[in-house]
């Protein structure tokens, strides 16, 4: 499957938009309830831990254990079943795969701006539009939710996030394709959004720490001076754990791999910086187990520091319900839905082939990258930061897909809002007892959970 092009005509699209919406009316998507023959959610992060580093999924258990919403992120997987038990809408889009608040985030473009998009592809893949909409509000009415707020709080706030999407979509239908290529959320437009002086003060705070966030603050914080006076990563088991020296040949041997993936002149860039030492990181939620190191380069002329992760890219979770990916190599996946789905990206994205035949993706480690903290956000804030992630989601699916019979489909009334803010206090509920499940299946043994780690 890929994303859907555009019709021979806006009438053409118009009338695709507006057929979808026979067979998958808008207000059915508020009627969700878990399929009959749903499968256990923990049966399915078993699955999963069965291809990850065994030492580090107890990590992954205790991370998921520690809140509903940590849950929801963890556990794209059992949302991809959810959703594929209920009809679609067939408008094709470029999916994120795993939008949820968290995955929205600050980094720079190669022009040095601080811009705001979608920062995680692990799980991207051609899919229906929607079910990327349904994972973010129903991540915000589980944020709402567990900062204490009443369920028609928590319904206010998810609905904006699918309103902010439709408009965002209404509006991109009616531009030109040059218009909606170039479109992005510079981060000079997020104060204006924010009126009142103690929020504002707290984005400021935000965007200052993430223009912060380079690899020389990555050297002072991940590093110490080794035994030849040059800086190494520090050990810090089992999050940070430094490589074996006799590992790097290695290492450099897939450095070449994913150096023939970058186009040419990003190469001769990578070829100004020489890999001095490289360390497994544990990151995320859901991606802990997974495979993923960083190395840590040093500038030929000048010594100057650069982070590059690398991390291991496995099938999509979505890709059980929909149509293979194109391509076959998993980090090239993510790379491309990358590339597709946000308005720049980094100039060292890439991908590779490691040991065992597994793949893996290329990125720097920092670059200026910032989120926001859900935890405890005021809800006028979080209320804001919902409608700014569903514009940043349709711009994304407005690149990739046909946004005018996506917007057709949507049409110029709240029906898909009410909707999908429905679809997502259900689907919080059923988080609630998804997390309950999986601290059920840790307490009587079944697996074992790391806390605080």
């Amino acid at each position: 499957m890929t994303a859907a092009a555009p019709s021979e005509s806006p009438a053409d699209s118009v009338s695709t938009g507006r057929l979808a919406r026979r067979a998958v009316p808008r207000s059915a998507h508020g009627k969700w309830a878990p399929a009959p023959d749903r499968a256990d959610p923990v049966d399915i992060l078993e699955a999963q831990a069965a291809t990850r580093v065994p030492e580090l999924v107890p990590i992954r258990y205790g991370r998921m254990a520690a809140s509903r919403f940590a849950f929801l992120r963890g556990a794209p997987a059992v949302m991809a079943a959810d959703l594929a038990a209920s009809p679609h809408t067939g408008l094709t889009v470029q999916l994120c795969g795993d939008a949820h608040l968290c995955n929205f985030g600050l980094f720079a473009s190669p022009e040095r701006a601080l811009l705001f998009d979608l920062n995680d592809f692990d799980e991207t893949l051609p899919g229906p539009f929607e079910w990327d909409v349904k994972r973010l509000a129903a991540s915000v009415a589980v944020a709402a939710r567990q900062n204490g707020e009443p369920d028609a709080t928590a319904r206010a706030v998810a609905l904006s996030s699918a309103r902010a999407y439709r408009l965002a979509m209404r509006r991109l239908a009616g531009l030109g394709e040059l218009d909606v290529w170039y479109e992005r959320v510079d981060t000079a437009e997020l104060l204006p959004m924010v009126r009142e002086p103690e929020y504002r003060k707290r984005v400021r705070a935000a965007l200052a720490k993430a223009r912060g966030r380079t690899s020389l603050h990555a050297l002072a914080k991940l590093t110490e001076p080794g035994p030849d006076g040059e800086p190494r990563i520090v050990s810090d088991p089992p999050l940070l754990e430094p490589m074996d020296p006799q590992d790097l040949p290695r290492l450099r041997q897939i450095l070449l791999d994913y150096r023939d993936t970058l186009a040419e002149e990003r190469a001769e860039l990578l070829d100004r910086f020489e890999l001095v030492h490289a360390a497994r990181k544990v990151v995320g939620v859901g991606s802990v187990g997974t495979r993923c190191h960083i190395g840590l380069f040093r500038g030929r002329a000048t010594g100057e520091p650069l982070f590059l992760q690398v991390k291991e890219a496995e099938r999509s979770v979505l890709e059980p319900h929909l149509a293979p990916s194109l391509h076959r190599h998993q980090g090239r996946r993510v790379v491309v839905g990358q590339r597709r789905l946000q308005a720049v990206s980094d100039v060292f994205l890439g991908w590779a082939t490691g040991p065992a035949g597994r793949d893996f993706y290329w990125r720097q480690l920092r670059d200026m990258k910032g989120s926001a903290v859900i935890e405890g956000m005021p809800t006028e804030l979080l209320d804001r930061y919902a409608e700014l992630c569903g514009r940043t989601l349709a711009r994304g699916h407005a690149r990739t897909g046909d946004r005018v019979a996506v917007a057709a489909y949507l049409g110029s009334g709240d029906a898909f809002d009410r909707a999908i803010a429905d679809f997502a206090l259900a689907y919080a509920d059923r988080t609630d007892a998804d997390h309950a499940a999986l601290t059920a299946a840790i307490d009587s043994g079944r697996i074992t959970a790391r806390p605080g780690v």
